[in-house]
């Protein structure tokens, strides 16, 4: 029984091993090829040295390679800090916080503009990264409701919602930032975060 539950244990580890090596050779994929479409099951097995069928059994598919990519990327950015941004007491300075991480998310890693760049000719990157930005949506209308309790209307929670979306998106980030340091681009959607929501306070 010993023997069973020891060999078991290896091909635990090498299994989780190899998806390892497929995640950071598909990351590296997005990162540093030319073209978007290089990303597939049969490139990312052979620059993590498995076969396409390892790769398939793992994953499932391309879409759940991505998935995969997306949230080890995520972790590694810091997006794990929501759930506490989230759960500080003042909304206001929540949103201060949740700005703050994803400023400094969308500026950690080059693989995150390659992505929102590749959703313009990749219907399956456009679709997993339109579900990923709806969380980030969710996440603020929680905190506009929560700032604007039971005064404001519905129109001006979804205008504060639909704007600070937008000031938090990378699309924003990237506009933003030729010129200035990540702080002063937190900053300033910090600023323009509190603007959007005075509506909510008439």
């Amino acid at each position: 029984m010993r023997r069973r539950a020891y060999v078991s244990s290896v091909r635990t580890a090498a299994a989780a091993e190899k998806r390892d090596r497929v995640i950071e050779a598909a990351a590296r994929t997005l990162r540093e090829d030319a073209s978007i479409s290089s990303f597939s099951l049969d490139n990312v097995a052979k620059a993590a040295g498995v076969t396409r069928l390892t790769v398939y059994n793992q994953f499932g598919s391309r879409r759940g390679l991505l998935e995969a990519v997306f949230d080890d990327i995520a972790r590694q950015g810091g997006l794990e800090g929501i759930a506490d941004a989230m759960a500080i007491a003042d909304p206001h300075a929540a949103l201060d916080r949740l700005v703050e991480i994803f400023c400094a998310f969308w500026n950690r890693d080059p693989a995150v503009g390659r992505l929102h760049e590749a959703m313009a000719t990749d219907p399956e990157f456009a679709a997993a990264l339109i579900d990923r930005n709806e969380r980030r949506r969710r996440g603020v209308r929680v905190l506009v409701d929560r700032i604007a309790g039971k005064a404001a209307s519905r129109r001006a929670r979804q205008d504060a919602v639909d704007t600070i979306f937008a000031l938090t998106s990378y699309a924003m980030f990237a506009m933003l930032s030729p010129g200035r340091s990540v702080d002063d681009v937190c900053h300033l959607v910090q600023s323009a975060c509190r603007a959007a929501l005075q509506p909510l306070a008439r």
